[in-house]
C-alpha cells in the first residue's frame, strides 16, 4: 500500500547526472513533483508521464510565495500523493528545505530529506577548481549574498570575514561582484590573492580564468557584463 509522504531532494548544482540514486528514484516514482526555474528540465523527462509536475518558479503561470509552496507540498500529501519538493544543490544548504521540512513536521506530514551535491562545493568542482588543498587550505566558508537582481550593498560583516583565512565561497549577483571584491579588498583581503568566476546555469557551470582580486575589480570597472 503506497503511503503519502513528501520527498525534499537536492538535484544537486546544475547538472543532472549528479543528482544522487536516491533522489532520482523517487523522482521516478513521484505522483507530484514541485520544482523551479532552477532545476535542470531533463530531470523532469525521468517523472511519470501521469504525474502531476508544478512549477512554482518566476516563470510560472500563478505566482507562488514560500509560505504557498508549503501549504502546496501539505495538501498534495494529505490527497494520498507522494511528493517530491525538487531543489537546486542541496535543500538545507542556502535553500528553503528548513523552512518546509519545519511546516511539515507542524501540520502532522510524514517528509525525508535527500541531500544533494551543494552548488558552493558541486560548481567549482565541476569547472576544475580545488576548494581546499591538502596542507594549504583546511577552512572553507560560504557567504550568501542579496539575491536581488540590483547592485546594493550585500548585507554581509566584510570586516570581520575578509580576514579570515581559507577559501571564501560567495553566492554572488553578478551586479554585486564589483562591490563585493571592493569590501574583501578594503578589509584586509590580499589583493594578490587568486579569484576564480564561476558562473552557474542550470546546465553546466564555466569558470573564467583565475585572476587576482586586484585584477578582478579592473576586470569588472569596465562595465563588463557577463
Amino acid at each position: 500500500m503506497k503511503h503519502s509522504i513528501v520527498y525534499l531532494v537536492g538535484s544537486g548544482p546544475g547538472d543532472p547526472l549528479l543528482i544522487s540514486v536516491r533522489g532520482l528514484k523517487y523522482l521516478k516514482t513521484a505522483d507530484v513533483v514541485v520544482f523551479d526555474h532552477l532545476v535542470h528540465a531533463k530531470l523532469l523527462k525521468s517523472v511519470s508521464v501521469n504525474a502531476e509536475c508544478i512549477d512554482v518558479g518566476p516563470s510560472a503561470h500563478k505566482a507562488f510565495d514560500q509560505e504557498a509552496i508549503s501549504y502546496l507540498l501539505a495538501d498534495k500529501a494529505r490527497e494520498g500523493n507522494v511528493v517530491v519538493r525538487l531543489k537546486l544543490g542541496d535543500p538545507f544548504v542556502f535553500n528553503d528545505g528548513g523552512k518546509e521540512a519545519l511546516f511539515l513536521h507542524e501540520q502532522g506530514i510524514p517528509f525525508e530529506v535527500v541531500p544533494g551535491i551543494p552548488s558552493a562545493i558541486g560548481t567549482p568542482c565541476h569547472a576544475g577548481i580545488p576548494i581546499t588543498y591538502p596542507g594549504d587550505s583546511n577552512i572553507i566558508t560560504f557567504v550568501r549574498e542579496d539575491e536581488s537582481e540590483d547592485s546594493k550593498t550585500p548585507r554581509v560583516d566584510w570586516k570581520n570575514l575578509a580576514p579570515l583565512s581559507g577559501t571564501i565561497v560567495c553566492y554572488v549577483n553578478a551586479r554585486q561582484l564589483p562591490i563585493i571584491v571592493r569590501s574583501l579588498l578594503k578589509n584586509g583581503r590580499p589583493a594578490d590573492e587568486p579569484t576564480a568566476l564561476i558562473c552557474l546555469s542550470n546546465k553546466l557551470s564555466k569558470a573564467h580564468s583565475a585572476i587576482s582580486l586586484r585584477s578582478q575589480i579592473r576586470k569588472n570597472t569596465r562595465g563588463k557584463r557577463f
